[in-house]
C-alpha cells in the first residue's frame, strides 16, 4: 500500500529528555496502524508531532509525498489529517451537530470557528454524514455535554471526520470505556480503517490486537519492534518490555 503519511527519523527533545528518538513509520489508507508501549514511551508526543501540534527537533513528516514538517497544526489538518485527544476536546454547551459543523467550516476557513453558519446547508450535510458514521445521527440535536462518556468519544471522532481527513490520529479513544462500549468502538475502528489511514494509540490490548493491521511498539521514545499483530505477540522483546506473557 502507498503511504499517505510518513514519519522519517522523527525526534523531539524537551530539555534533557529525548521523548521521541528517530521514529520512522508510515500510514496507508485501508490500514489501522497501532502504536503501543508503556506510559512515558513517547506515544502521545509522536501523535502531537504528526498532527503539527509540536515541532520536531529532527526528522521530517510527509503527506502524499509533500514535506509538511513545521507547518503547524491547522495547515497539517488542511492537508487531510484529523485527530482525537486523550481528553475530550469538544464544545459541551453546543449541540452535537454544531460541534461537527464547526469542524467542517474550520477546514474551509481559519476563521470558521468564530462563525455560526446556521444557514450553511452544505456544512450541515457534511456534518450529518460524519455523525451518521459514528452512530450519532439520532443525537444531532442533543447538547454535547449531556452525552455519555462513550458517546462523547464517538462525537470526537465524528468531529474529526467532519473535516474530511484522509488520516485519523486517535490518541487513547477507549480510555474510560466499559466492555460494551469498547466492543462498539472496536467495530467503528474497523469501519474507519477501510477508507482512512488510521493511527491508534491505545492501552486496551484486546481491542488493539483485534483491529490492528500493523503495530509499532515504543519504549523510551524509540521503536522497539514493528510488524503484524502476530509478530508482535510472538516477540520475546515485546513481551519482556511491555506485554508480559498474558497476551
Amino acid at each position: 500500500m502507498t503511504p499517505v503519511l510518513q514519519a522519517i527519523r522523527l525526534s523531539r527533545r524537551f530539555g534533557g529528555l529525548l521523548a521521541v528518538a528517530g521514529v520512522s513509520l508510515d500510514l496507508a489508507i485501508g490500514e489501522l496502524h497501532a502504536v503501543i508501549g508503556p506510559n512515558g514511551a513517547g506515544k502521545s508526543t509522536l501523535v502531537n508531532l504528526l498532527a503539527g501540534e509540536l515541532l520536531p527537533t529532527a526528522g521530517s513528516i510527509r503527506i502524499d509525498g509533500d514535506d509538511v514538517t513545521g507547518r503547524g497544526n491547522w495547515r497539517v489538518a488542511r492537508c487531510g489529517v484529523g485527530r482525537s485527544f486523550q481528553r475530550t476536546n469538544l464544545m459541551p454547551q453546543m449541540t452535537v451537530l454544531e460541534n461537527a459543523r464547526l469542524a467542517v467550516q474550520a477546514r474551509v476557513s481559519a476563521r470558521g470557528l468564530l462563525r455560526t453558519l446556521r444557514r450553511d446547508d452544505a456544512s450541515v450535510s457534511i456534518a450529518r454524514i460524519a455523525l451518521s458514521r459514528v452512530g450519532l445521527a439520532e443525537s444531532a440535536d442533543r447538547i454535547a455535554g449531556t452525552l455519555s462518556h462513550g458517546q462523547l468519544r464517538q462525537l470526537e471522532i465524528g468531529v474529526a471526520l467532519a473535516g474530511q481527513p484522509k488520516v485519523l490520529l486517535l490518541d487513547e479513544p477507549l480510555a474510560g470505556m466499559g466492555p460494551e462500549e469498547s466492543e462498539t468502538f472496536a467495530t467503528l475502528l474497523r469501519e474507519l480503517s477501510r477508507d482512512h489511514a488510521v493511527l491508534l494509540v491505545e492501552h486496551d490490548m484486546d481491542v488493539v490486537f483485534a483491529v490492528a493491521h500493523r503495530m509499532t511498539v515504543m519504549l523510551d521514545g524509540r521503536v522497539l519492534e514493528c510488524g503484524t499483530p502476530e509478530a508482535i505477540r510472538a516477540s520475546a522483546a515485546v513481551r519482556d518490555a511491555y506485554l508480559g506473557h498474558s497476551v
